[in-house]
């Protein structure tokens, strides 16, 4: 059976306002200065954690584990209660999400966002109930861009490495697919400091009433003749 897998922050949905909200409620707090969204947009895709290190980073503040832990705790507190004030799905992925189903896929996320703050943010979205497995960037010891969470996904789906595919939005996604072994589709409307099409997905989406397209045309028998 195959896996349609999807990263969630900057592919399912639109999270950036509320990502940076959190995280300069966090850094203020603190005593850092806010930092403005366009420059956020660059730091997402490897968990809060890594989001609260390049923030300090901005503000040239010096961190190790034991000062980034309180900082982490109290990020965790305040997304939680603040994941959905502004995110949403992007424009046509709950149509193409029930669509898949239809067809047969099995679905799947492969996120870094922590599972404590994946799962509510599904369920307040509506959107739990299209996928059959969701992996956190804690569910394993590794995280994307490692192979292990995206081949958990596959797994924990009922599905199979064979004919599965990764559908996201940045360089881990790209990244665990080809570690997978397994082909990857980018959304060009994401969250990443490069343009997504010199990171060499195999198809680039700008919307997702393009993804069936591209799906079909990666899994298209190759003829022989």
């Amino acid at each position: 059976m195959s896996v349609l897998v999807f990263d969630l922050d900057g592919t399912l949905v639109s999270s950036m306002e509320d990502l940076v909200a959190t995280l300069n409620v966090v850094m203020t707090h603190a005593g850092h200065d806010a930092i403005p969204e366009d420059k956020v947009a660059h730091m997402v895709g490897m968990g809060a954690k890594v989001l609260i290190q390049r923030g300090l980073d901005y503000n040239n503040v010096s961190w190790t584990d034991d000062t980034i832990a309180p900082l982490f705790q109290h990020f965790l507190e305040h997304y939680a209660d603040n994941s959905t004030v502004h995110t949403r799905p992007f424009d046509g992925v709950v149509n193409a999400l029930q669509r898949f189903r239809a067809d047969g896929w099995k679905l799947a996320v492969c996120t870094n966002k922590a599972e404590r703050l994946t799962l509510p943010l599904l369920e307040k979205l509506d959107l739990d109930r299209h996928f059959d497995a969701v992996v956190g960037g804690d569910t394993y010891p590794t995280a994307k861009p490692h192979a292990e969470p995206l081949l958990g996904a596959i797994e924990r789906a009922g599905g199979s490495v064979k004919g599965s595919l990764m559908v996201g939005d940045s360089g881990p996604d790209i990244n665990a697919a080809r570690n997978a072994g397994i082909p990857v589709i980018a959304v060009d409307f994401g969250y990443t400091p490069v343009p997504i099409r010199e990171l060499g997905p195999d198809r680039v989406i700008s919307h997702f009433d393009e993804l069936a397209g591209a799906v079909a045309d990666l899994t298209a028998p190759v003829r022989t003749s």
